[in-house]
């Protein structure tokens, strides 16, 4: 699930005037060759929203509805549903749905299955290999289609919630996002609310490079 679905939800809920939801998104890249790597991205949604998004699911399901156009109206009906998600029902009465990927980096990228459909990566010598997101993609998949009343709205549902991206490998020799003290990972924890006001002060690119000789 990328993080435009998960902006669609919010409006969603902000519309039919549901409690505050919570949603954190976390996306890991494990670069583990010049070629190729594994991707992990979690997605989790909170007590007060996760049983709707589940109920909704279920009826859409007994309505016997099989036409993809109107699944696909539905953000709802994405949650979770894609090959090789794996969802998690915690205790709490929230949902955590998890997404592995792995293999060459085209596998990590195809499909639009979370935040790491963005990811550009860039043999910079052998063994070396630069991984990048522009943040302005990043900015555009929340804010499509969106007018300032929706926007206000998922703002609010959003606060206090991040998107979280890091890249990890042997050794991290560079990047403009926080250094694991080990040297091996580097990341940078965004809030969602930074995204819908443009108060993210995010530079142009996001990135690490990764030695993995």
């Amino acid at each position: 699930m990328n993080i435009s679905t998960l902006a669609k939800l919010a409006a969603v809920f902000a519309l039919t005037g549901a409690l505050a939801g919570c949603m954190d998104v976390s996306t890991e890249l494990d670069i583990q060759s010049e070629t190729s790597g594994k991707a992990t991205t979690s997605v989790t949604i909170g007590a007060e929203f996760y049983p709707m998004i589940k109920q909704m699911a279920e009826a859409a399901k007994a309505s016997g509805s099989t036409d993809t156009a109107t699944a696909g109206s539905d953000p709802t009906s994405d949650f979770c549903q894609e090959e090789g998600d794996e969802l998690v029902e915690n205790a709490d009465g929230s949902g955590t749905c998890t997404s592995v990927k792995e293999g060459e980096f085209a596998e990590l990228t195809e499909g639009g299955n979370g935040p790491n459909e963005d990811a550009a990566f860039t043999v910079v010598s052998p063994g070396v290999v630069k991984v990048s997101f522009k943040t302005d993609q990043m900015t555009s998949q929340v804010t499509e289609g969106q007018d300032a009343q929706q926007m206000e709205m998922m703002k609010a549902y959003f606060t206090g919630h991040n998107a979280t991206i890091r890249i990890k490998g042997k050794k991290v020799t560079d990047t403009n996002m926080t250094l694991s003290s080990d040297g091996t990972s580097a990341e940078i924890v965004i809030p969602f609310s930074s995204l819908f006001d443009g108060s993210a002060k995010l530079p142009p690119e996001l990135y690490a490079v990764v030695d993995t000789n």
